[in-house]
């Protein structure tokens, strides 16, 4: 794709106040920059301030980020080596603040050219022709971005440009620039053009782009065009694909000043702080909840079941999230029952009269859903094939017992264990509301601390107390505490000895 702007997204309006005329522009003692000199000016002045510089970024502040800054300062073209998901485009997107909000333009130009920098003869005889008084347009900085995911069919014409037919029918020579119909890196002049999965362009594409990176010109059907374009090329691609596969010519692979390697989350809190930041959740998700889900993509990623190759994203636990909210978004919907009636389980079914809307919160048994549901997003080794919804689930229970001993070490929770002992049978499942799960419970010892720890407060609702109170049961069940048995309409039972 090209530019970033959604389809329907209203353009930025320039502020009233900015020049209209070259003249004024010169007036103004507006100064010509390329965009490495303005990428580094601007840099520096957040670096300066104390601004965050690349905001939306988690988890490469001492590391991915000093190096891209001090490719940015040497103004070296770049490329981010990293397994799928680490957030190497969120990051190349992410470069775009640090140009200048707006930019000065010729109206017209498909070059975006600089009025104190003209690139075609046309453009050039039209300054000298109109002087001060040429009339000028101004860019925002969301325009001045380029992206393109590299596939082998993607061709010359599309990258750099191709001859118009039509143009030449008209009369024009092929020594005429304005003979070409310019790709879409020339039409990021003056911009930041990305290249997302590099090794996958054909050879003979690399070969163009390592034109533009080492001459500044563009060639197209054997005519070469002498245009100073003035770009910041940035490039993505799988570490394996362009160390080892020989999937890169060498020439090109030489010509980017910086190598910048990715890297998935570092520690437990930062996998958080993304799901956090990234995922749009339909309902509430509880942190031991959400600990569960980041233990389990970090436990995914480092399984040798799965071909470390291609990573797991961090779109993995990000979507784990959505579908655990999702699933107690369907809960609270299905208890809510047919209108005007109460729904089987809800609060009259426990001895209230009053029938209270199931509030959505999500739980650990919820999280079962993602095991068949995002399969796909993960690449398993050969040898486990049909295998991948259990080792899935048993990465799953693993993680919900690592998140139960992190939480809960060191708690009495004979109060539960003492419950089921006295041969009480304790039913939850997908369509069981809170209020019918806390009355099987009822007043349990020691639930109030673990309330606490699982960091739902001194006044939980009945919906995150359920939430807390099945988490419990299943880490009981899972360190071999309790019981645990599953029904044929899928309800969970736990009771007895594990």
């Amino acid at each position: 794709m090209g530019r970033v702007t959604a389809p329907n997204q209203a353009l930025p309006v320039p502020p009233a106040d900015l020049p209209g005329t070259l003249g004024a522009l010169r007036a103004a003692g507006h100064r010509y920059q390329t965009v490495k000199q303005e990428l580094r000016h601007n840099l520096l002045a957040r670096m300066r301030s104390g601004e965050d510089r690349f905001p939306g970024i988690v988890g490469y502040d001492d590391s991915v980020l000093p190096e891209v800054e001090r490719a940015l300062l040497a103004g070296h073209d770049m490329v981010l080596l990293g397994e799928r998901g680490q957030g190497k485009t969120r990051l190349i997107r992410a470069l775009v603040t640090l140009l200048d909000e707006w930019t000065p333009v010729l109206p017209g130009s498909v070059l975006n050219e600089h009025p104190l920098h003209p690139l075609t003869p046309a453009s050039r005889a039209l300054v000298a022709e109109a002087g001060d008084d040429l009339p000028i347009g101004w860019l925002h900085r969301s325009m001045r971005y380029g992206e393109k995911l590299a596939t082998p069919d993607t061709s010359v014409g599309d990258l750099i440009g191709d001859v118009d037919p039509i143009r030449i029918a008209q009369g024009r020579t092929l020594g005429d620039p304005e003979t070409i119909h310019f790709g879409l890196v020339p039409r990021t002049n003056r911009g930041i053009f990305a290249v997302n999965e590099l090794p996958d362009l054909a050879e003979r594409i690399q070969v163009a782009l390592l034109n533009v990176l080492e001459e500044r010109d563009i060639q197209v059907r054997g005519y070469q065009l002498r245009l100073p374009l003035d770009l910041f090329l940035v490039a993505s691609a799988n570490p394996e694909d362009y160390t080892n596969r020989g999937r890169i010519i060498t020439p090109l692979k030489d010509r980017f000043g910086a190598e910048v390697r990715t890297h998935y989350p570092v520690d437990l809190e930062l996998e958080l702080a993304l799901i956090r930041q990234e995922a749009d959740l339909v309902a509430e998700v509880p942190e031991h909840v959400l600990e569960v889900l980041a233990r389990f993509a970090r436990a995914v990623r480092e399984s040798p079941s799965v071909d470390p190759r291609s990573g797991v994203s961090a779109r993995f636990a990000i979507a784990a999230a959505e579908t655990v909210a999702a699933a107690a978004l369907r809960r609270a919907g299905l208890l809510a029952g047919p209108a005007g009636s109460p729904a089987a389980g809800s609060a009259s079914a426990a001895g209230d009269a009053t029938v209270r809307p199931e509030s959505p919160v999500a739980r650990v048994g919820d999280a079962v859903s993602v095991t068949s549901t995002l399969r796909g997003k993960v690449e398993f080794e050969s040898g486990e094939e049909g295998r991948e919804i259990e080792v899935l689930a048993h990465l799953l229970r693993a993680a919900t017992a690592e998140t139960f001993r992190a939480r809960l070490a060191g708690l009495d929770l004979s109060g539960f264990t003492a419950l089921v002992a006295e041969g009480a049978m304790i039913e939850t499942g997908e369509l069981v509301s809170s209020a019918e799960l806390l009355h099987q419970v009822g007043t349990v010892p020691g639930l109030a601390k673990a309330l606490d720890r699982l960091g739902l407060g001194d006044a939980p609702t009945p919906e995150q107390a359920a939430a807390g109170v099945e988490f419990v049961l299943e880490g009981l069940h899972l360190t071999r505490r309790l019981g645990k048995d599953v029904t044929d309409s899928g309800r969970t039972v736990y009771g007895g000895r594990s």
